[in-house]
């Protein structure tokens, strides 16, 4: 249809590669989508490359190719269908990039549908008590630092994997018995201040985390605090490679599963809604009292004293 149809595919990637770099450099993505994108697009390449003969110019991907790319994705991968659902929520942002840049004359996903949501069953289940008690005791044996995040910072404080790779030292106030996040680091990009319960803080200090200096990254190399940076992504995969192999949990006990089941725990134990809903910065809640004060400046006292067998 046009001169540009003839660019090389490799060539029309690497560009639409360094648009996302520059998006991700800029601020205007945040972190989590820059990574989704490069590993869909590295995927979609490698699929290309393993094809026989595999694409060379632009103009021969197509509506087909991309809906081939789907099912190898969710049929020969075995993947779930929500991942499925997702490299195509990818290419359609991709399809729109070649669009806007006159690579193809209209949008390759058009016409190419999610599986229904209705038909996705969530995976992630509640972890039982006897098995909270087994990793309890696991956990503080294997890795106790590890066991700082996934036991505590995740089941009492319902901080997202993300946010707990980008805490420092300095965010923690013990006098306070608060943690800060940071507006730049959390998914709603608002500042907030949440509780610290006191056996949170205890471990922290039992742990010697203050002995560190305050810019050092709470969870940096081996979970140990440190400068380095680290992905979130390691939190996961010492949950699969190590902690449900250890203790022979089904799949369905995923790594977040720990924050499902604290909320649920909170609420079981008669703490407010409004408390559980400011601790997990939540606005589900349909209609909450305007008048309630929740300073969350300040800890919250039946949170710092709310405890379980965990």
């Amino acid at each position: 249809g046009n001169s540009k149809g003839l660019s090389l595919f490799s060539d029309v990637c690497n560009r639409y590669r360094s648009y996302i770099d520059r998006l991700f450099s800029d601020g205007i993505i945040r972190q989590d989508t820059y990574i989704g994108y490069v590993s869909y697009l590295r995927n979609f390449l490698k699929y290309n490359d393993s094809q026989k003969p595999p694409i060379t110019y632009i103009y021969q991907l197509s509506k087909s190719y991309i809906s081939e790319f789907l099912d190898h994705i969710y049929i020969e991968r075995e993947n779930s269908p929500q991942t499925r659902n997702n490299y195509l929520t990818w290419l359609r942002v991709f399809s729109g990039w070649l669009l806007k840049h006159g690579y193809t004359e209209h949008k390759l996903t058009d016409g190419i549908d999610n599986i229904s949501k209705r038909s996705i069953k969530k995976e992630r289940k509640l972890i039982e008590e006897n098995d909270l008690i087994r990793l309890l005791d696991y956990l503080n044996t294997h890795n106790r630092h590890y066991y700082l995040l996934g036991c505590y910072l995740l089941f009492y404080c319902f901080v997202r994997p993300k946010e707990i790779s980008l805490i420092k030292i300095n965010d923690f106030s013990v006098k306070c018995g608060t943690l800060r996040l940071h507006a730049d680091n959390s998914k709603n990009r608002k500042d907030a201040v949440i509780t610290l319960p006191n056996k949170v803080l205890k471990l922290l200090v039992d742990l010697n985390v203050f002995s560190f200096p305050g810019n050092y990254y709470l969870f940096s190399n081996g979970f140990i605090p440190g400068k380095d940076f680290r992905d979130s992504k390691q939190f996961r995969d010492y949950w699969i490679r190590f902690v449900r192999k250890a203790l022979d949990f089904p799949a369905s006990y995923k790594f977040y599963s720990l924050k499902d089941t604290g909320v649920t725990s909170m609420l079981r134990a008669r703490i407010d809604n409004i408390s559980v809903r400011d601790q997990a910065r939540h606005s589900s809640i349909l209609i909450t009292d305007i008048y309630t004060p929740h300073d969350i400046e300040q800890a919250n006292p039946i949170i710092q004293k709310f405890d379980t067998v965990f």
